[in-house]
């Protein structure tokens, strides 16, 4: 059975995804801070009668994310596809961001990514074989004044998704990113599409991979 991580697992765009992949017969692993909450993410999923695990990790702390891939990876023997879904949402101007928050918040919009990135591709690229995918969004291209540290989380996940894409793929693995412009509720059909795009980045052929696709949300 093919293994799918998810790290940040949320109620929207998270869940949605991993059940697209469920759905198509993947483990499917969730993990973020609140075991609590993941697990109630879990028991939506095995309601359905998808095969799913929980993990805790703190996102924001690399040394957390290598030890999540590393124990995935040893408990299922490999991880085929990671998603990266964690951010902070923090609603602040330059002047109202607290200074001890700018870089936590960042360690978690980007900084985790690249620990995930890092931590799981040696695996990949000695199967020559898997997906990296990244939740982008719009304010990576047009930052928002209110959302400082939310908009340069997301302009690295762009720069992430970018620099990887020719020197990943010559290993074998897609690293793609939707870049989501706009806001998505949980249960959305917009959380849905999302999810959709992210199984058809990781469908598609070698020849025809795609690095970022643009998704605005319609509700």
């Amino acid at each position: 059975m093919k293994t799918f991580l998810s790290i940040g697992a949320g109620p929207g765009m998270g869940l949605e995804t991993a059940e697209r992949f469920a759905r198509e017969g993947f483990r499917v692993v969730l993990s973020a801070r609140n075991a609590a909450k993941t697990q109630d993410l879990a028991d939506h999923l095995k309601a359905k009668s998808h095969t799913v695990e929980v993990r805790t990790v703190d996102a924001g702390d690399a040394s957390s994310v290598n030890s999540l891939v590393q124990g995935v990876e040893s408990d299922f023997g490999g991880i085929d596809v990671l998603h990266y879904n964690a951010a902070t949402m923090r609603q602040a101007s330059l002047a109202d961001q607290p200074r001890d928050t700018f870089n936590s918040d960042l360690a978690v919009n980007i900084g985790g990514a690249m620990a995930a990135a890092q931590s799981v591709a040696p695996k990949m690229a000695e199967r020559r074989s898997g997906s990296i995918l990244l939740t982008g969004g719009g304010f990576g291209v047009q930052p928002h004044p209110d959302y400082l540290s939310l908009s340069i989380g997301k302009a690295g996940i762009r720069a992430l998704a970018q620099g990887l894409f020719e020197s990943f793929r010559e290993k074998g693995i897609h690293v793609a990113t939707v870049t989501v412009a706009g806001f998505v509720n949980a249960g959305s059909e917009d959380a849905k599409a999302v999810g959709e795009q992210f199984w058809q980045f990781h469908s598609q052929p070698a020849g025809s991979w795609e690095v970022e696709v643009v998704y605005t949300p319609k509700g």
